[in-house]
Protein backbone atom coordinates (compact mmCIF):
# COMPACT_ATOMS: atom_id res chain seq x y z
CA UNK A 1 0.00 0.00 0.00
CA UNK A 2 1.44 3.56 -0.75
CA UNK A 3 2.10 5.80 1.68
CA UNK A 4 1.41 8.81 0.07
CA UNK A 5 -1.60 10.61 1.14
CA UNK A 6 -4.39 11.44 -1.18
CA UNK A 7 -5.57 14.50 -0.25
CA UNK A 8 -8.58 14.08 -2.12
CA UNK A 9 -9.47 10.61 -1.06
CA UNK A 10 -9.31 11.94 2.59
CA UNK A 11 -11.69 15.05 1.59
CA UNK A 12 -14.12 12.79 -0.08
CA UNK A 13 -14.09 10.44 3.22
CA UNK A 14 -15.00 13.34 5.39
CA UNK A 15 -18.31 14.77 3.03
CA UNK A 16 -16.94 16.86 0.35
CA UNK A 17 -20.24 17.92 -2.08
CA UNK A 18 -18.77 16.52 -5.35
CA UNK A 19 -21.76 15.26 -7.91
CA UNK A 20 -21.32 13.64 -10.97
CA UNK A 21 -19.75 10.61 -12.47
CA UNK A 22 -18.92 8.00 -9.86
CA UNK A 23 -19.59 10.47 -7.00
CA UNK A 24 -23.38 9.95 -7.46
CA UNK A 25 -26.36 11.60 -9.25
CA UNK A 26 -26.35 15.13 -10.45
CA UNK A 27 -29.60 17.58 -8.99
CA UNK A 28 -32.11 18.38 -10.88
CA UNK A 29 -31.64 21.68 -10.49
CA UNK A 30 -29.37 23.87 -7.62
CA UNK A 31 -29.03 27.26 -6.67
CA UNK A 32 -26.31 28.81 -5.06
CA UNK A 33 -24.32 31.98 -4.75
CA UNK A 34 -21.95 31.86 -7.49
CA UNK A 35 -21.27 29.13 -9.98
CA UNK A 36 -17.85 29.15 -11.36
CA UNK A 37 -17.35 27.11 -14.65
CA UNK A 38 -14.09 25.21 -14.86
CA UNK A 39 -11.65 24.19 -11.96
CA UNK A 40 -8.50 25.30 -13.07
CA UNK A 41 -6.11 28.26 -12.46
CA UNK A 42 -8.46 31.18 -12.86
CA UNK A 43 -11.49 28.93 -11.26
CA UNK A 44 -9.69 27.69 -8.44
CA UNK A 45 -8.57 30.46 -7.11
CA UNK A 46 -11.62 31.90 -7.38
CA UNK A 47 -13.53 29.25 -5.67
CA UNK A 48 -11.32 29.51 -2.78
CA UNK A 49 -11.58 33.77 -2.32
CA UNK A 50 -15.57 33.52 -2.71
CA UNK A 51 -15.96 30.65 -0.25
CA UNK A 52 -13.44 32.50 2.13
CA UNK A 53 -16.14 35.06 1.67
CA UNK A 54 -19.08 33.03 3.02
CA UNK A 55 -20.38 32.65 -0.58
CA UNK A 56 -22.38 29.41 -1.18
CA UNK A 57 -20.13 28.17 -4.55
CA UNK A 58 -21.26 25.77 -7.13
CA UNK A 59 -18.24 24.43 -9.77
CA UNK A 60 -19.29 22.78 -12.85
CA UNK A 61 -16.04 21.05 -14.28
CA UNK A 62 -16.63 18.76 -17.55
CA UNK A 63 -13.52 16.50 -16.66
CA UNK A 64 -13.24 13.67 -14.04
CA UNK A 65 -11.61 13.96 -10.53
CA UNK A 66 -9.01 12.02 -10.71
CA UNK A 67 -6.07 12.51 -7.69
CA UNK A 68 -2.70 10.97 -6.81
CA UNK A 69 -3.85 7.57 -6.57
CA UNK A 70 -4.73 7.71 -10.30
CA UNK A 71 -1.79 9.25 -12.12
CA UNK A 72 0.66 6.49 -12.52
CA UNK A 73 3.15 8.34 -15.08
CA UNK A 74 1.41 6.24 -17.90
CA UNK A 75 1.33 8.66 -20.99
CA UNK A 76 -1.53 5.77 -22.35
CA UNK A 77 -3.28 7.17 -19.24
CA UNK A 78 -2.77 10.21 -18.42
CA UNK A 79 -3.57 11.80 -22.09
CA UNK A 80 -7.00 9.81 -22.51
CA UNK A 81 -8.00 10.69 -19.42
CA UNK A 82 -6.77 14.19 -18.27
CA UNK A 83 -6.51 16.31 -21.74
CA UNK A 84 -9.15 18.15 -23.71
CA UNK A 85 -10.13 15.81 -26.68
CA UNK A 86 -7.74 12.85 -25.14
CA UNK A 87 -5.30 14.99 -25.95
CA UNK A 88 -6.01 15.27 -30.01
CA UNK A 89 -7.39 18.65 -30.30
CA UNK A 90 -6.08 20.45 -33.04
CA UNK A 91 -6.49 23.81 -34.54
CA UNK A 92 -9.17 23.85 -37.17
CA UNK A 93 -6.96 22.99 -40.23
CA UNK A 94 -5.42 20.43 -38.11
CA UNK A 95 -1.80 21.85 -38.56
CA UNK A 96 -1.26 22.26 -35.31
CA UNK A 97 -2.02 20.61 -31.44
CA UNK A 98 -3.40 22.05 -28.85
CA UNK A 99 -2.52 20.91 -25.13
CA UNK A 100 -5.38 22.14 -22.68
CA UNK A 101 -6.27 19.98 -19.36
CA UNK A 102 -9.81 18.35 -19.07
CA UNK A 103 -10.16 17.33 -15.38
CA UNK A 104 -10.16 19.25 -11.93
CA UNK A 105 -7.69 21.28 -11.61
CA UNK A 106 -7.58 22.12 -15.13
CA UNK A 107 -4.14 22.38 -17.17
CA UNK A 108 -2.52 23.09 -13.83
CA UNK A 109 -2.81 19.30 -13.06
CA UNK A 110 -1.04 18.41 -15.92
CA UNK A 111 1.04 21.58 -16.70
CA UNK A 112 5.19 21.50 -16.21
CA UNK A 113 4.65 23.53 -13.31
CA UNK A 114 6.74 26.88 -14.66
CA UNK A 115 5.54 29.84 -13.33
CA UNK A 116 6.10 32.95 -14.53
CA UNK A 117 5.22 36.60 -13.43
CA UNK A 118 3.81 38.45 -16.52
CA UNK A 119 6.51 39.86 -18.47
CA UNK A 120 6.83 43.55 -17.56
CA UNK A 121 7.34 44.68 -21.15
CA UNK A 122 3.73 42.96 -21.72
CA UNK A 123 1.96 44.74 -18.48
CA UNK A 124 2.95 47.87 -19.83
CA UNK A 125 1.46 47.15 -23.16
CA UNK A 126 -1.30 46.34 -21.56
CA UNK A 127 -1.59 49.45 -20.00
CA UNK A 128 -1.20 51.65 -22.67
CA UNK A 129 -2.46 50.00 -25.69
CA UNK A 130 -5.69 48.53 -23.61
CA UNK A 131 -5.93 51.62 -20.76
CA UNK A 132 -5.47 48.62 -18.05
CA UNK A 133 -3.82 50.89 -15.02
CA UNK A 134 -4.99 48.32 -13.22
CA UNK A 135 -2.44 45.73 -14.57
CA UNK A 136 0.75 47.80 -14.50
CA UNK A 137 3.99 46.14 -12.84
CA UNK A 138 3.67 47.84 -9.68
CA UNK A 139 -0.07 47.55 -8.85
CA UNK A 140 0.33 43.64 -10.14
CA UNK A 141 3.11 42.81 -7.56
CA UNK A 142 1.18 42.24 -4.43
CA UNK A 143 -0.71 39.93 -6.26
CA UNK A 144 1.85 37.62 -7.43
CA UNK A 145 3.06 37.92 -3.86
CA UNK A 146 0.24 36.89 -2.78
CA UNK A 147 -0.41 33.97 -4.77
CA UNK A 148 3.33 32.82 -5.08
CA UNK A 149 3.08 32.31 -1.03
CA UNK A 150 -0.41 30.59 -1.36
CA UNK A 151 1.10 28.01 -3.96
CA UNK A 152 4.48 27.92 -2.82
CA UNK A 153 5.76 28.98 -5.89
CA UNK A 154 10.06 29.93 -5.58
CA UNK A 155 13.25 29.27 -7.36
CA UNK A 156 14.00 25.48 -8.26
CA UNK A 157 16.92 24.53 -6.28
CA UNK A 158 17.60 21.02 -6.96
CA UNK A 159 20.15 20.64 -9.82
CA UNK A 160 18.47 20.66 -13.56
CA UNK A 161 18.31 17.68 -15.15
CA UNK A 162 20.85 16.73 -18.00
CA UNK A 163 18.08 17.77 -20.68
CA UNK A 164 18.09 21.04 -18.80
CA UNK A 165 21.85 20.89 -18.41
CA UNK A 166 22.17 21.26 -22.30
CA UNK A 167 20.14 24.50 -22.72
CA UNK A 168 21.94 26.31 -19.60
CA UNK A 169 25.63 25.05 -21.05
CA UNK A 170 25.28 25.79 -24.83
CA UNK A 171 23.58 28.92 -23.97
CA UNK A 172 25.97 30.19 -21.98
CA UNK A 173 29.17 29.12 -24.06
CA UNK A 174 27.21 31.63 -26.36
CA UNK A 175 27.06 33.60 -23.69
CA UNK A 176 23.69 33.99 -23.35
CA UNK A 177 21.58 34.21 -19.97
CA UNK A 178 20.05 31.00 -19.07
CA UNK A 179 18.23 31.35 -15.40
CA UNK A 180 16.79 28.57 -13.18
CA UNK A 181 12.55 28.54 -13.38
CA UNK A 182 10.57 28.94 -10.66
CA UNK A 183 8.11 26.20 -10.25
CA UNK A 184 4.67 25.80 -7.84
CA UNK A 185 6.11 22.70 -5.77
CA UNK A 186 6.02 21.51 -2.20
CA UNK A 187 8.50 18.31 -1.36
CA UNK A 188 9.00 17.46 -5.13
CA UNK A 189 10.45 13.87 -6.10
CA UNK A 190 12.00 15.49 -9.25
CA UNK A 191 9.96 12.56 -11.02
CA UNK A 192 9.58 14.00 -14.15
CA UNK A 193 5.73 13.25 -14.49
CA UNK A 194 4.48 16.67 -14.27
CA UNK A 195 2.81 16.30 -17.87
CA UNK A 196 0.88 12.77 -16.49
CA UNK A 197 -0.50 14.32 -13.24
CA UNK A 198 1.55 14.36 -9.75
CA UNK A 199 1.60 11.14 -8.03
CA UNK A 200 3.09 12.67 -5.28
CA UNK A 201 0.76 15.90 -4.52
CA UNK A 202 3.88 17.42 -5.29
CA UNK A 203 2.98 20.27 -7.72
CA UNK A 204 0.29 22.92 -6.49
CA UNK A 205 -1.80 22.90 -8.92
CA UNK A 206 -5.52 23.36 -8.02
CA UNK A 207 -6.14 20.26 -7.71
CA UNK A 208 -4.87 19.63 -4.58
CA UNK A 209 -5.01 23.65 -3.13
CA UNK A 210 -7.72 25.55 -3.94
CA UNK A 211 -10.08 23.51 -4.92
CA UNK A 212 -10.13 21.22 -1.56
CA UNK A 213 -10.03 24.67 0.55
CA UNK A 214 -13.27 25.86 -1.25
CA UNK A 215 -14.70 21.78 -1.01
CA UNK A 216 -13.98 22.06 3.21
CA UNK A 217 -15.31 25.64 3.52
CA UNK A 218 -19.22 23.95 1.88
CA UNK A 219 -18.46 24.03 -2.00
CA UNK A 220 -20.52 21.98 -4.36
CA UNK A 221 -18.29 20.64 -7.26
CA UNK A 222 -20.27 18.86 -10.00
CA UNK A 223 -17.76 16.61 -12.26
CA UNK A 224 -18.57 15.22 -15.74
CA UNK A 225 -20.67 18.47 -16.26
CA UNK A 226 -20.93 19.90 -19.04
CA UNK A 227 -21.47 23.87 -18.96
CA UNK A 228 -23.97 24.17 -22.22
CA UNK A 229 -25.45 27.83 -22.48
CA UNK A 230 -26.24 30.58 -20.15
CA UNK A 231 -29.55 31.73 -20.17
CA UNK A 232 -29.95 35.59 -20.84
CA UNK A 233 -32.76 37.89 -19.56
CA UNK A 234 -32.69 41.41 -20.38
CA UNK A 235 -28.95 42.34 -19.50
CA UNK A 236 -28.61 39.72 -16.36
CA UNK A 237 -27.57 36.11 -16.57
CA UNK A 238 -30.89 34.45 -15.08
CA UNK A 239 -29.37 30.22 -15.42
CA UNK A 240 -27.33 28.22 -16.31
CA UNK A 241 -28.04 24.70 -18.47
CA UNK A 242 -25.98 21.74 -17.58
CA UNK A 243 -25.17 18.18 -19.00
CA UNK A 244 -24.27 15.30 -17.76
CA UNK A 245 -21.32 13.42 -19.83
CA UNK A 246 -19.87 10.22 -19.65
CA UNK A 247 -15.82 10.22 -19.51
CA UNK A 248 -15.88 10.46 -23.67
CA UNK A 249 -18.12 13.56 -23.67
CA UNK A 250 -21.30 11.84 -24.49
CA UNK A 251 -24.66 12.10 -22.58
CA UNK A 252 -24.76 10.57 -19.70
CA UNK A 253 -28.52 11.74 -18.49
CA UNK A 254 -30.92 14.83 -18.67
CA UNK A 255 -29.62 18.00 -18.74
CA UNK A 256 -30.53 20.28 -15.55
CA UNK A 257 -30.01 24.10 -14.63
CA UNK A 258 -28.10 26.13 -11.79
CA UNK A 259 -29.18 29.26 -10.98
CA UNK A 260 -27.00 32.01 -8.78
CA UNK A 261 -26.83 35.67 -8.07
CA UNK A 262 -23.68 35.73 -10.01
CA UNK A 263 -21.78 33.47 -12.97
CA UNK A 264 -18.23 33.58 -13.29
CA UNK A 265 -16.94 31.14 -16.71
CA UNK A 266 -13.64 30.11 -16.02
CA UNK A 267 -13.31 27.19 -18.29
CA UNK A 268 -10.34 28.38 -20.22
CA UNK A 269 -9.44 30.35 -23.95
CA UNK A 270 -11.36 28.13 -25.56
CA UNK A 271 -14.11 26.92 -23.83
CA UNK A 272 -14.98 30.05 -22.17
CA UNK A 273 -15.77 32.42 -25.28
CA UNK A 274 -17.40 29.07 -26.70
CA UNK A 275 -20.26 28.90 -23.67
CA UNK A 276 -20.53 32.67 -24.32
CA UNK A 277 -21.01 32.40 -28.31
CA UNK A 278 -23.55 29.65 -27.96
CA UNK A 279 -25.17 30.85 -25.41
CA UNK A 280 -26.07 34.16 -27.81
CA UNK A 281 -24.69 36.75 -25.18
CA UNK A 282 -24.08 40.38 -26.65
CA UNK A 283 -20.83 41.10 -28.65
CA UNK A 284 -21.45 44.57 -30.33
CA UNK A 285 -17.89 44.66 -31.51
CA UNK A 286 -17.16 41.56 -32.69
CA UNK A 287 -14.64 40.61 -30.42
CA UNK A 288 -15.91 37.33 -28.82
CA UNK A 289 -13.41 34.61 -29.56
CA UNK A 290 -11.10 37.05 -31.34
CA UNK A 291 -7.51 37.79 -30.75
CA UNK A 292 -7.11 33.80 -29.43
CA UNK A 293 -3.38 33.39 -28.93
CA UNK A 294 -1.55 30.21 -28.50
CA UNK A 295 2.79 30.84 -27.77
CA UNK A 296 2.84 28.60 -31.07
CA UNK A 297 5.80 26.33 -30.08
CA UNK A 298 8.90 25.01 -32.40
CA UNK A 299 10.91 22.35 -31.32
CA UNK A 300 14.93 20.81 -31.85
CA UNK A 301 15.81 17.73 -30.85
CA UNK A 302 20.14 16.79 -30.26
CA UNK A 303 21.77 13.40 -29.95
CA UNK A 304 23.93 14.00 -27.11
CA UNK A 305 27.16 12.47 -26.27
CA UNK A 306 26.38 11.50 -22.91
CA UNK A 307 22.94 9.72 -21.78
CA UNK A 308 20.33 12.39 -20.96
CA UNK A 309 17.11 10.26 -20.12
CA UNK A 310 14.76 13.46 -20.51
CA UNK A 311 11.84 11.45 -18.64
CA UNK A 312 13.20 11.82 -15.51
CA UNK A 313 13.34 14.83 -13.53
CA UNK A 314 11.74 18.38 -13.47
CA UNK A 315 11.14 18.74 -17.19
CA UNK A 316 11.41 22.63 -16.54
CA UNK A 317 14.34 24.09 -14.98
CA UNK A 318 16.04 26.25 -16.72
CA UNK A 319 14.82 29.25 -19.57
CA UNK A 320 16.08 31.99 -21.73
CA UNK A 321 14.43 35.14 -22.70
CA UNK A 322 17.24 36.75 -25.01
CA UNK A 323 15.29 35.79 -27.86
CA UNK A 324 12.09 38.05 -26.45
CA UNK A 325 14.58 41.19 -24.74
CA UNK A 326 17.01 41.81 -27.22
CA UNK A 327 14.46 42.81 -30.00
CA UNK A 328 11.08 44.88 -29.82
CA UNK A 329 8.37 43.74 -28.63
CA UNK A 330 6.04 44.36 -31.24
CA UNK A 331 9.22 43.71 -34.36
CA UNK A 332 9.80 40.47 -35.72
CA UNK A 333 8.58 38.06 -33.13
CA UNK A 334 10.67 37.10 -30.27
CA UNK A 335 10.43 33.57 -28.72
CA UNK A 336 11.13 32.39 -25.01
CA UNK A 337 13.58 28.64 -25.30
CA UNK A 338 12.85 26.15 -22.83
CA UNK A 339 13.41 22.58 -22.76
CA UNK A 340 10.67 19.92 -23.09
CA UNK A 341 10.14 16.32 -21.29
CA UNK A 342 11.24 13.33 -23.74
CA UNK A 343 8.66 10.95 -22.88
CA UNK A 344 8.23 8.18 -25.73
CA UNK A 345 5.06 8.99 -27.26
CA UNK A 346 4.78 12.97 -26.58
CA UNK A 347 8.27 13.30 -28.00
CA UNK A 348 7.71 11.24 -30.78
CA UNK A 349 4.19 12.30 -31.47
CA UNK A 350 5.93 16.48 -31.61
CA UNK A 351 8.71 16.17 -33.55
CA UNK A 352 7.58 15.28 -36.59
CA UNK A 353 8.70 12.58 -38.91
CA UNK A 354 7.37 8.85 -39.84
CA UNK A 355 8.70 5.31 -40.74
CA UNK A 356 12.57 4.81 -40.47
CA UNK A 357 13.22 8.53 -38.81
CA UNK A 358 10.71 7.28 -36.10
CA UNK A 359 12.90 4.10 -35.64
CA UNK A 360 16.12 5.68 -35.82
CA UNK A 361 14.71 8.25 -33.16
CA UNK A 362 13.60 5.70 -30.98
CA UNK A 363 17.21 3.85 -30.94
CA UNK A 364 18.71 7.90 -29.72
CA UNK A 365 16.33 8.03 -27.09
CA UNK A 366 18.43 7.66 -23.83
CA UNK A 367 20.46 10.11 -25.34
CA UNK A 368 18.08 12.54 -26.63
CA UNK A 369 17.40 16.15 -25.49
CA UNK A 370 14.97 18.44 -26.65
CA UNK A 371 14.60 22.45 -26.77
CA UNK A 372 11.35 24.52 -27.83
CA UNK A 373 10.81 27.88 -28.60
CA UNK A 374 7.68 29.61 -27.92
CA UNK A 375 6.49 32.49 -30.23
CA UNK A 376 5.36 35.19 -28.57
CA UNK A 377 2.30 36.61 -30.64
CA UNK A 378 -0.25 39.24 -30.31
CA UNK A 379 2.22 42.36 -30.64
CA UNK A 380 2.34 42.90 -34.32
CA UNK A 381 -0.11 43.33 -37.28
CA UNK A 382 0.60 39.98 -38.59
CA UNK A 383 0.26 38.05 -35.17
CA UNK A 384 -3.60 38.90 -34.26
CA UNK A 385 -3.92 35.35 -33.02
CA UNK A 386 -7.20 32.99 -34.11
CA UNK A 387 -10.49 32.61 -33.63
CA UNK A 388 -12.83 30.69 -31.81
CA UNK A 389 -15.83 29.09 -33.67
CA UNK A 390 -18.91 26.47 -33.09
CA UNK A 391 -18.92 23.25 -35.16
CA UNK A 392 -22.21 21.90 -35.98
CA UNK A 393 -23.01 20.90 -32.51
CA UNK A 394 -22.20 23.89 -30.76
CA UNK A 395 -18.42 22.36 -29.54
CA UNK A 396 -15.59 24.60 -30.02
CA UNK A 397 -12.58 25.06 -32.56
CA UNK A 398 -10.04 27.32 -32.95
CA UNK A 399 -9.48 28.88 -36.48
CA UNK A 400 -5.36 30.10 -36.31
CA UNK A 401 -3.96 30.37 -39.66
CA UNK A 402 -0.36 30.12 -39.65
CA UNK A 403 1.20 32.73 -41.45
CA UNK A 404 4.74 33.75 -42.91
CA UNK A 405 5.38 36.50 -39.86
CA UNK A 406 4.79 32.95 -37.31
CA UNK A 407 7.08 30.98 -39.81
CA UNK A 408 10.04 33.11 -39.93
CA UNK A 409 10.30 33.59 -36.05
CA UNK A 410 9.59 29.21 -36.43
CA UNK A 411 13.04 29.40 -38.57
CA UNK A 412 14.79 31.88 -36.41
CA UNK A 413 14.00 29.59 -33.32
CA UNK A 414 15.19 26.90 -34.77
CA UNK A 415 18.35 28.41 -35.98
CA UNK A 416 18.61 29.43 -31.97
CA UNK A 417 18.05 26.03 -30.02
CA UNK A 418 20.36 24.13 -32.59
CA UNK A 419 23.60 26.57 -32.49
CA UNK A 420 22.83 26.36 -28.76
CA UNK A 421 22.59 22.20 -28.93
CA UNK A 422 25.95 22.10 -30.89
CA UNK A 423 27.63 24.56 -28.12
CA UNK A 424 26.15 22.08 -25.85
CA UNK A 425 28.47 19.00 -27.74
CA UNK A 426 25.59 17.56 -29.55
CA UNK A 427 27.08 14.79 -32.39
CA UNK A 428 23.64 15.24 -34.34
CA UNK A 429 20.51 18.20 -34.17
CA UNK A 430 17.20 18.32 -36.00
CA UNK A 431 14.55 20.61 -36.21
CA UNK A 432 11.20 19.71 -35.44
CA UNK A 433 10.72 19.87 -39.79
CA UNK A 434 9.49 16.83 -42.19
CA UNK A 435 11.73 17.80 -45.02
CA UNK A 436 14.90 18.39 -41.99
CA UNK A 437 17.49 16.13 -41.81
CA UNK A 438 20.22 14.99 -38.89
CA UNK A 439 22.82 17.51 -38.91
CA UNK A 440 26.43 16.92 -37.98
CA UNK A 441 27.86 20.77 -37.55
CA UNK A 442 26.19 24.00 -36.73
CA UNK A 443 27.60 25.25 -40.19
CA UNK A 444 25.81 21.80 -41.88
CA UNK A 445 22.65 22.93 -40.02
CA UNK A 446 22.18 26.58 -40.54
CA UNK A 447 22.84 26.43 -44.22
CA UNK A 448 20.23 23.59 -44.70
CA UNK A 449 17.55 25.15 -41.91
CA UNK A 450 17.87 28.58 -44.03
CA UNK A 451 17.29 26.25 -47.16
CA UNK A 452 14.23 25.04 -45.87
CA UNK A 453 10.62 26.23 -47.18
CA UNK A 454 9.09 27.00 -43.61
CA UNK A 455 5.41 26.39 -44.47
CA UNK A 456 2.11 24.95 -42.15
CA UNK A 457 2.07 21.14 -41.96
CA UNK A 458 5.47 20.65 -42.73
CA UNK A 459 6.71 22.97 -40.17
CA UNK A 460 6.24 21.09 -37.08
CA UNK A 461 4.34 23.13 -34.69
CA UNK A 462 2.04 22.81 -31.20
CA UNK A 463 0.86 24.64 -28.22
CA UNK A 464 -0.12 23.80 -24.89
CA UNK A 465 -0.84 28.09 -23.71
CA UNK A 466 -4.29 29.45 -24.70
CA UNK A 467 -4.89 33.07 -24.26
CA UNK A 468 -7.41 35.91 -24.95
CA UNK A 469 -10.63 35.77 -26.76
CA UNK A 470 -12.58 37.23 -24.14
CA UNK A 471 -9.97 40.46 -23.74
CA UNK A 472 -10.10 42.56 -20.81
CA UNK A 473 -9.81 46.68 -21.87
CA UNK A 474 -10.89 49.88 -20.53
CA UNK A 475 -13.32 50.25 -23.04
CA UNK A 476 -15.96 48.25 -24.51
CA UNK A 477 -14.66 48.95 -27.87
CA UNK A 478 -11.74 47.61 -27.14
CA UNK A 479 -12.37 44.38 -24.91
CA UNK A 480 -15.03 41.72 -24.03
CA UNK A 481 -14.79 42.69 -20.55
CA UNK A 482 -13.89 45.43 -17.72
CA UNK A 483 -10.69 45.38 -16.16
CA UNK A 484 -12.30 44.04 -12.88
CA UNK A 485 -13.50 40.97 -15.05
CA UNK A 486 -17.07 41.92 -15.32
CA UNK A 487 -18.49 41.54 -18.89
CA UNK A 488 -19.50 44.92 -20.69
CA UNK A 489 -22.91 44.24 -21.20
CA UNK A 490 -23.98 41.52 -18.86
CA UNK A 491 -24.73 42.83 -15.22
CA UNK A 492 -23.85 39.43 -13.45
CA UNK A 493 -21.32 37.86 -15.51
CA UNK A 494 -17.70 37.89 -15.21
CA UNK A 495 -14.81 36.14 -16.59
CA UNK A 496 -11.83 34.88 -14.86
CA UNK A 497 -9.08 32.60 -16.63
CA UNK A 498 -6.84 33.28 -19.21
CA UNK A 499 -8.97 34.18 -21.86
CA UNK A 500 -9.05 37.86 -20.74
CA UNK A 501 -5.32 37.98 -21.48
CA UNK A 502 -5.22 40.81 -24.47
CA UNK A 503 -2.43 39.44 -26.07
CA UNK A 504 -0.47 36.91 -24.98
CA UNK A 505 2.16 37.34 -22.44
CA UNK A 506 5.55 35.55 -23.94
CA UNK A 507 5.49 33.12 -20.98
CA UNK A 508 4.15 30.24 -19.05
CA UNK A 509 0.64 31.93 -17.97
CA UNK A 510 -0.40 30.06 -15.48
CA UNK A 511 1.24 32.25 -12.87
CA UNK A 512 -0.68 35.35 -14.50
CA UNK A 513 -3.69 33.76 -14.88
CA UNK A 514 -3.94 32.77 -11.02
CA UNK A 515 -2.58 36.46 -10.26
CA UNK A 516 -4.94 38.30 -12.60
CA UNK A 517 -8.28 36.23 -11.22
CA UNK A 518 -7.16 36.88 -7.54
CA UNK A 519 -7.32 40.14 -8.54
CA UNK A 520 -10.56 39.94 -9.79
CA UNK A 521 -12.00 37.16 -7.14
CA UNK A 522 -11.13 39.92 -4.48
CA UNK A 523 -13.11 42.59 -5.97
CA UNK A 524 -15.98 40.07 -6.50
CA UNK A 525 -15.95 38.88 -3.19
CA UNK A 526 -16.13 42.72 -1.70
CA UNK A 527 -18.87 43.37 -4.10
CA UNK A 528 -21.16 40.44 -3.04
CA UNK A 529 -20.38 40.48 0.50
CA UNK A 530 -18.54 43.43 1.63
CA UNK A 531 -15.91 41.12 3.02
CA UNK A 532 -12.39 41.57 2.34
CA UNK A 533 -10.48 38.20 1.74
CA UNK A 534 -7.43 37.07 0.55
CA UNK A 535 -5.80 33.52 -0.51
CA UNK A 536 -3.44 33.58 2.65
CA UNK A 537 -6.24 34.71 5.39
CA UNK A 538 -8.29 32.68 7.63
CA UNK A 539 -10.61 30.52 6.80
CA UNK A 540 -14.66 31.35 7.15
CA UNK A 541 -16.22 27.79 8.67
CA UNK A 542 -18.25 25.71 6.61
CA UNK A 543 -21.61 26.65 8.96
CA UNK A 544 -21.03 30.27 7.81
CA UNK A 545 -20.52 29.24 4.32
CA UNK A 546 -23.79 27.32 4.30
CA UNK A 547 -25.77 29.89 6.20
CA UNK A 548 -24.49 32.67 3.57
Amino acid sequence: MSSIVDPIKEGLARGWKVLGGKHGPLPTSLDCDVVIVGSGAGAGITAELLAKAGLKIAIVEEGPLKSSSDFRQLEADAYAQLYQEGGGRKTADQAMPVLQGRCVGGSTTVNWAGAFRTPEETLNYWVDIYGLKECGAEAMKPWFEQVEARLNISEWLTDPNANNSVLRRGALKLGIKAPTIHRNVKGCWNLGSCGLGCPTNAKQSMLVTTIPTALDLGATLMVQTRADKLELKGNQISGLLCQPVHADGSHAGPAFRITAKHYVVAGGAINSPALMMRSGLPNPNDLLGRRTFLHPTVASSAVMPEPVQGWAGAPLAVFSDHFLRTQPIDGAIGYKLETAPVHPGFAMTNLGGMGRTLVDKAKTFPHTSILIGLLRDGFHPEAGGGVVELKSDGSPVLDYPINGYLLDGARRAHLSMVEIQFAAGAKSVRPAHEQAQDYQSWHQAREAILALPYEPYITTIGSAHVMGGCAMAATPAQGVVQPDGQHWQVANLSVHDGSVFPTSIGANPQLTVYAQAARMATGLAKRLTERDVRLDSPAVPASAASAA
